[in-house]
C-alpha cells in the first residue's frame, strides 16, 4: 500500500499547475506565434513552433493515436488518477467547492458563490476560445467591440453550459455520464492501481462515517469498488485524521489490485501497449523532423500538348503547384533529373512564394534526345531553396515524346 499524508495537498499543487499550463498555453509564443492554436480561418494548426496546414493533418492523426494508446496504457497502470487529479471537470469543481456548501442554503447565500462561479465560467469559456483566436487578438478586439457575432456567441453559450454545469451537475457527470469513466471499467485489470478499502482490517473500522461523508460522489468506500469512484482519495486523508491519534495506518489507501493480492505490476498487456505506444510516439516524431514546410504538386500542362520543335527537340509543359507552409518567404530553383539529353527548363530563374501562399507556375522542358522507341520517360521534378539546399522537394513526372510530324 502507498501511505500519503496530506494527500489533498499534493492534489491541489498538481491542479494549479495544471490551471497554470492550459491558461498560460495560449499566451506562450513561438516563432512569433501561439504555441498551441487552431486557426480556423486558414485552416492551420500551430503547434509549438509547427504550422501545420489541413493537408498535413494525418500528423495530428498519428499523434491522435499516440495519445489514445497513452490514455489506454495510462489507465491501466494508474486507474483514474486523471479523474482525481487532473481532470478540467475535477479541478474546477475543486475550485468552486464553495458552491457545494450553500447548496441548501437559501437565495441570499448563494448570490456571491453562484456570481464567482459566473465569473470563473466566463473565464474557463474565454480560454477555450483562445485556443481558435489569440489572446493577442482577443483583448483588442474586445475592447474595440468588434469581437465578431461568431465569437460572441460562442463566448455566450460555453458560458451559460459551464455555469450550469458547475452549479447544477458538479461530480455527478463523473459518476454518471463521464465516457471516460465508462471506459475504464473495461481497460481496468487486477494490477491496476485503485483507491481501497483494506478488508483485512475491517475490525479496525470504528464506524466513523469520515470517508462516506468526505466523499465528493457520495460512495461508501468500505462497500467495495464503485464505478462512481474518482479516486481523488478525499477518503484517505479522512481516515488519515481518524486513525493517526490511534497510532494506526489509514484505513483506505492506494493499491495496485486489491488489497493483499500479488501479482507483477509490469504484466504482458502493459508491456505490449507500451511498446505500441511508444512506437507512435517515435513515429510521431520522425514524422515532425522529416516534415518539409513546403508542398508541390506537379499535373501536366493540358493547354500546351507535347510537341517536337524546328530542331528536333521534345517540348513538355507542366503546371507547378507550391505550397509555402512556412513563416518566412522563400525563392525556389527548378531543377529536373532522369534524362542526358536535358536541353532547357522555363523558367530557369529563381520562384518567389510568400509564406502561406501557394503560386502555380508553368514550366517547359525540352530534351533534345528525341527517342522513338520509347515514346514515355519518367522524369524527376525537384523544387530546392535557394537559401538552403536542404530544403527540396522532389515529384515524379511522365515526359511524352510525340511523333515528329
Amino acid at each position: 500500500m502507498t501511505m500519503t499524508r496530506r494527500i489533498r495537498t499534493w492534489r491541489r499543487v498538481a491542479e494549479v499547475c495544471q490551471a497554470a499550463v492550459i491558461v498560460g498555453l495560449p499566451f506562450l509564443k513561438i516563432n512569433g506565434e501561439s504555441a498551441l492554436r487552431f486557426d480556423v480561418p486558414s485552416l492551420q494548426l500551430y503547434f509549438f513552433g509547427l504550422d501545420l496546414w489541413m493537408e498535413e493533418f494525418f500528423i495530428v492523426l498519428i499523434a491522435v493515436i499516440f495519445l489514445s494508446l497513452l490514455v489506454i496504457l495510462f489507465t491501466l497502470l494508474l486507474g483514474r488518477i486523471w479523474c482525481g487529479w487532473m481532470c478540467p471537470q475535477t479541478v474546477i469543481a475543486d475550485f468552486t467547492s464553495f458552491v457545494d456548501r450553500v447548496k441548501y442554503k437559501g437565495i441570499a447565500e448563494k448570490v456571491v458563490p453562484y456570481s464567482a462561479t459566473f465569473v470563473i465560467s466566463l473565464f474557463v469559456a474565454a480560454n477555450l476560445i483562445w485556443y481558435f483566436v489569440s489572446p493577442y487578438d482577443f483583448f483588442p478586439r474586445l475592447l474595440e467591440g468588434r469581437l465578431g457575432d461568431v465569437i460572441w456567441w460562442f463566448w455566450i453559450v460555453l458560458t451559460a453550459i459551464l455555469f450550469l454545469n458547475f452549479v447544477l451537475v458538479r461530480r455527478t457527470f463523473c459518476a454518471t455520464v463521464c465516457p471516460y469513466a465508462k471506459l475504464q471499467s473495461t481497460l481496468f485489470d487486477s494490477r491496476t492501481l485503485l483507491v481501497a478499502f483494506d478488508p483485512r482490517r475491517r475490525d479496525e473500522c470504528i464506524e466513523c462515517m469520515a470517508c462516506v461523508r468526505t466523499c465528493p460522489v457520495g460512495i461508501d468506500i468500505r462497500k467495495g469498488q464503485n464505478a462512481a469512484c474518482i479516486h481523488c482519495a478525499e477518503c484517505i486523508d479522512s481516515c488519515t485524521g481518524v486513525m493517526m491519534p490511534r497510532r494506526k495506518k489509514s484505513l483506505i489507501g492506494y493499491f495496485f489490485g486489491q488489497p493483499g493480492d500479488r501479482g507483477k505490476i509490469l504484466r504482458q498487456n502493459v508491456v505490449l501497449i507500451g511498446l505500441v505506444t511508444a512506437a507512435f510516439l517515435a513515429f510521431f516524431v520522425y514524422l515532425l523532423y522529416t516534415r518539409v514546410p513546403v508542398d508541390m504538386t506537379v499535373l501536366p500542362n493540358y493547354s500546351f500538348q507535347p510537341r517536337i520543335n524546328s530542331e528536333g527537340k521534345a517540348i513538355n509543359s507542366y503546371i507547378i503547384s507550391l505550397r509555402n507552409m512556412g513563416r518566412k518567404d522563400l525563392d525556389f530553383k527548378i531543377v529536373v533529373q532522369g534524362n542526358s539529353g536535358m536541353a532547357r527548363i522555363v523558367p530557369d530563374g529563381t520562384l518567389h512564394v510568400k509564406a502561406g501562399y501557394s503560386k502555380n507556375i508553368p514550366v517547359y522542358i525540352t530534351i533534345s534526345d528525341v527517342n522513338r522507341k520509347k515514346e514515355v520517360r519518367s522524369i524527376t521534378l525537384s523544387v530546392v531553396s535557394a537559401d538552403d539546399d536542404t530544403l527540396t522537394v522532389t515529384k515524379k513526372a511522365n515526359f511524352i515524346f510525340p511523333e515528329d510530324e
